[in-house]
């Protein structure tokens, strides 16, 4: 019984000792740490949520052209040019929401495996104003931006979910104007 006291002290201070909360996710090392225990546990989805909030906002638009383009497209298109469409449209549109757009683009562009190669802890933060850089203990260096709610957001994925949301809205463009054609040629 002394025994088994003793182990559940020794336990608890050892815990005490070396287990720490992590920082709060209004610092960017929080942040970091949040991204790193998300891609390492497979949670991908979780990670949207520590994105900066450009990233998050063209995943939303991502999803919104997508599911217009894809409405549209079974409205108006002829069979053969209909399926073909709804295919390459069809993850983004039917997402359940901009975290589910991330994972799409995450997997379609290899972010995992990319963010995966340095998992490492935080070496050093360098702050100023509302940017700020971690730099891991292997020596990668991740760029935040703090969001208006407080929480850093990690803007490497930013550029290409911005190119993308302006690549949904282009195609929805092209769709509405031969969904259009579409429907002048059908017989009333």
């Amino acid at each position: 019984m002394l025994g088994v006291v003793a182990l559940a002290v020794i336990s608890l201070a050892w815990v005490r000792a070396f287990a720490r909360p992590f920082p709060p996710d209004t610092t960017p090392d929080g942040a970091y740490l949040r991204i790193a225990k998300n891609i390492s546990e497979g949670r991908t989805r979780d990670v949207f949520a520590y994105l900066e909030q450009d990233a998050q906002w063209a995943a939303y638009t991502i999803h919104d052209m997508r599911a217009k383009a894809s409405a549209r497209v079974k409205a108006s298109y002829p069979e053969g040019d209909r399926q073909m469409l709804l295919e390459v449209y069809k993850p983004e549109a039917e997402a359940p929401d901009g975290a589910d757009v991330f994972v799409v683009q995450a997997a379609r562009r290899q972010w995992v495996a990319r963010l995966r190669k340095d998992l490492s802890g935080v070496a050093s933060v360098e702050i100023e104003g509302e940017r700020a850089t971690v730099v891991t203990t292997r020596g990668t260096r991740y760029p935040f931006r703090k969001r208006d709610n407080g929480i850093w957001g990690l803007t490497i994925f930013t550029g290409d979910l911005l190119a993308e949301a302006e690549r949904a809205t282009r195609d929805l463009t092209v769709v509405n104007a031969a969904a259009d054609d579409y429907d002048r040629t059908k017989t009333p």
